[in-house]
């Protein structure tokens, strides 16, 4: 076995990790950072207990108490940006992005709501703590600091009386506490670091909340470039090459109008050629209406859909009940929803009739597409369902389908809406 090779031992690097210590930056921060919640814990405390003062002073009057408690939070509320700034400063500590508290109105009903919330009192009884203890603990750094040196250098403050066995163990007992003294400083800025994370960050569903909420404005801004960006090409289409297949479709009419005298061949190519820029033209032209129908833009959903069942080769009866437009990313999924469901109505279903109904209730635009056909319809099995469960899901929607052997197939859609 190779000794030279094995690692050190742990208590041969103690007295070096001691010495450093003195001089080691994260001593000298945790220092400052006690000394100065001291200060800040000690004028938050007297701020807070004289408002409490104030507020119970005047409890009969009704109105100090609700001023009293405003300010109150107020007051919480400026400690725990201090107090942040104070422990990303001297700690490195990171704090959850936003306010560090909720926004202060004098308003009954708001002021109860910040009163009924578990931030608010977490962030209080932070203050109260660092009120009562804050200045303790500094003492206890402090006096480590003084105290240690102090002690160590008893013999000679007993060598004119005389030296005896308590000044030596005065002398042992301030060395220990000397070279303590830095762990005691980063020990006691440790746990008020811990205690702040507790009571001035956000709890574990308060972080989900948030990260559910960074998921959402997520997915909405990926939602409204995806449609941005269908609205572009859709332009892009209609005014580019849509324009000049309809000036090419024209020309080609026009030549096989007038050049009666061609060979028959050419005459043939010509008509060829006609009909096949009309429906190139065709095509494009539901593209662009797939893309984003300018009539849903224009007239809105009712008669978005209602050319929908129009183009429709099965018979459909639309039903739209609304009272107002709703958001135009709600409003393109409705529409994609009940197309695409109208185009497997057409495609596999077998059926002679179809029904959508579309209805605004209670914040919420719920979509029903019926049909008469054979059902057996399978989300899994490749006919698109998939696609309009994605689209649903998008804007939180809910989506079910029903599709036994035999029919009806009943697809149904709930898509939340801003009031």
């Amino acid at each position: 076995m190779d000794i030279s090779a094995a690692p050190p031992i742990p208590w041969r690097r103690a007295p070096r990790a001691a010495v450093r210590a003195f001089w080691a930056g994260s001593t000298w921060r945790s220092l400052m950072h006690l000394v100065t919640g001291a200060v800040v814990g000690v004028a938050g405390g007297v701020a807070i207990f004289a408002l409490v003062v104030v507020g119970v002073a005047g409890f009969f009057t009704i109105v100090l108490p609700v001023i009293a408690a405003g300010t109150l939070l107020v007051v919480s509320g400026a400690l725990t940006w201090v107090q942040r700034s104070r422990h990303s400063a001297f700690l490195d500590a990171e704090w959850p992005p936003g306010p560090s508290a909720q926004p202060v109105t004098f308003a009954p009903r708001e002021l109860w709501a910040i009163v009924k919330s578990p931030k608010t009192w977490r962030q209080f009884s932070y203050h109260v703590i660092a009120g009562c203890s804050a200045f303790l603990v500094a003492a206890v750094a402090v006096s480590a600091w003084t105290m240690g040196p102090a002690m160590a250098f008893a013999p000679l403050f007993g060598q004119r009386s005389g030296l005896e066995a308590r000044h030596w163990i005065l002398c042992g007992v301030g060395i220990v506490v000397t070279f303590a003294a830095p762990w005691i400083t980063q020990g006691l800025a440790a746990l008020d670091g811990l205690l702040a994370r507790i009571l001035l960050g956000n709890s574990r569903t308060e972080a989900l909340e948030a990260r559910v909420t960074d998921l959402a404005a997520s997915r909405n801004s990926t939602v409204d470039a995806a449609d941005a960006e269908r609205r572009r090409i859709e332009r892009d289409l209609h005014d580019g090459a849509q324009q000049r297949l309809t000036s090419l479709a024209m020309n080609l009419g026009i030549a096989r109008a007038t050049l009666s005298d061609m060979p028959e061949e050419g005459a043939r190519a010509i008509a060829e050629a006609h009909e096949e820029a009309k429906q190139v033209l065709t095509d494009l032209r539901d593209l662009v209406r797939g893309l984003h129908p300018a009539v849903l833009e224009d007239r809105g959903l009712d008669a978005a859909l209602s050319a929908v069942a129009a183009r429709s080769p099965v018979p459909v009866r639309v039903r739209v009940d609304m009272d107002r437009r709703v958001a135009r990313d709600v409003e393109a999924v409705a529409y994609f929803v009940v197309s695409e469901a109208l185009t497997n109505v057409a495609r596999h279903s077998e059926a002679a009739h179809a029904a959508v109904e579309v209805s605004l209730e209670d914040g919420q635009l719920r979509l029903r597409i019926a049909d008469d056909g054979r059902g057996g319809a399978d989300p899994q099995g490749g006919t698109g369902l998939q696609g309009l469960r994605d689209r649903v899901r998008s804007v939180d929607g809910a989506f079910h389908i029903s599709s036994p052997l035999g029919g009806p197939t009943v697809i149904e859609a709930e898509l939340p809406c801003e009031s």
